[in-house]
């Protein structure tokens, strides 16, 4: 779930529908990046930035759920 997309687009009081209105995507789509099961590009992801007028990172950047995939790599 990315919390602080859902945070800003609640500050604007703005629905799901209207934001996806404004970014030319389907509802359900911006549902999908809201709750994390789609990733938007590079273009949309600084779109949904500048609207709510943060940085991409700080919407969709989430350090502390970051988890680097282990190395199955022998080094022996």
């Amino acid at each position: 779930m990315r919390e602080e997309l859902i945070k800003h687009r609640e500050m604007t009081g703005m629905s799901q529908e209207e934001v996806a209105d404004i970014l030319g995507i389907s509802r359900s789509y911006y549902g999908h990046i809201e709750t994390g099961n789609r990733n938007p590009t590079y273009g949309l992801a600084r779109k949904i930035s500048e609207l709510f007028n943060t940085s991409a990172e700080a919407l969709f950047f989430d350090l502390d759920g970051f988890r680097m995939k282990p190395n199955n790599q022998n080094t022996g």
